[in-house]
């Protein structure tokens, strides 16, 4: 391709949380091969705040997907139709995002071979996903740039402002550890009585600070009353994602699930030890940080992993991956 006229792109990603800090990686890649690029995100609605601010975007596109699903999808493909792009750059995997690329009137349009409108890109690349071991999400999302950047590597990265890191300084006064306990998937979630059971047996003169959203606040308050924990404190709801990620920077262990908070740590090179229940770290969405540790379930069971995603409910009813790993587990990683 004919990188002098990469000029004004957009990345598309308007899936989950996790999914758009999955896809940075891009931002940062395409800002070093093109530093003098307009370079625009589209997300889903809700989302906007992780870039917020972002020093290497032009724009963030947002895309409504809750209320007027399909008149909003027509008015952002009108909207990425006018701007007129060089290049789209595809990174989601599903028929609304192909079909705003295929209508984008880009000059080059790019994205994987799984999205069923990816015969009308200009390129489509293969995203392998095995149980086996693949490569990591962060990398597949790169092979996208491979015509215009010759073997792009890049990390995640999310960029609070100076004012997220002022209003979590309060916070930072002494030692500290983040639990992040909750997430969409059950089976993806360390369940609740394990939790407890881990800051019973934890025993640490650490402050401990539990983050997540609104929704999450209740099960962290009874996370905290069940283990009479007087070192805790439930922040759920009261910090946005790029406070959590300031918060997450500096702190001595993120605890987390197979869920964005790790991602969250990753972005912020932050300590982190992730707990896979039913998924594996395999599939390729395991954390990046340098400081990085994984905690499953050392059995060797037959049904895990029951699938890419988390489920409802356990298949099996019995829920092993999750319930017979130890609190020693998460313990030993402070002790390494």
């Amino acid at each position: 391709m004919d990188s002098k006229k990469l000029e004004k792109v957009l990345i598309i990603q308007t899936a989950f949380i996790g999914d758009v800090v999955l896809a940075t990686p891009l931002i940062e890649a395409l800002h070093l091969a093109f530093p003098n690029a307009r370079i625009d995100f589209l997300l889903r609605k809700g989302n906007e705040g992780l870039l917020s601010n972002h020093p290497f975007l032009n724009k963030v596109l947002i895309w409504d997907k809750k209320a007027q699903k399909t008149k909003n999808l027509l008015q952002i493909i009108k909207q990425v139709r006018e701007e007129k792009y060089d290049a789209v750059f595809n990174a989601q995997r599903f028929f609304s995002s192909g079909l705003i690329t295929a209508r984008s009137g880009a000059k080059y349009t790019v994205g994987f071979d799984k999205n069923p409108l990816s015969f009308t890109f200009t390129k489509k690349v293969s995203h392998h996903i095995s149980e086996q071991g693949t490569q990591h999400e962060t990398d597949r999302n790169l092979q996208l740039l491979s015509d215009y950047i010759d073997q792009p590597k890049a990390k995640m990265h999310l960029y609070p402002h100076e004012a997220d890191f002022e209003k979590v300084a309060i916070y930072k006064n002494e030692d500290y550890l983040i639990i992040a306990a909750s997430s969409v998937w059950f089976t993806k979630q360390f369940p609740k009585e394990k939790w407890i059971d881990f800051l019973i047996t934890l025993k640490t003169p650490y402050r401990i600070y539990f983050i997540g959203g609104p929704n999450d606040s209740a099960q962290a308050d009874e996370i905290i009353r069940q283990s009479k924990a007087v070192n805790c404190v439930n922040l759920c709801g009261k910090l946005n994602m790029l406070e959590s990620a300031a918060l997450m920077q500096d702190a001595k262990m993120n605890y987390v699930n197979d869920s964005a908070p790790m991602h969250f740590a990753s972005a912020m090179n932050a300590a982190v030890a992730a707990i896979f229940c039913s998924t594996v770290p395999e599939f390729g969405f395991g954390p990046k940080s340098e400081n990085s540790y994984i905690i499953e379930n050392n059995e060797d069971l037959p049904c895990k992993p029951c699938g890419l995603h988390g489920k409802k409910a356990c298949p099996e009813e019995h829920f092993k991956c999750a319930l017979d790993i130890k609190s020693e587990q998460l313990i030993s990683v402070l002790e390494k």
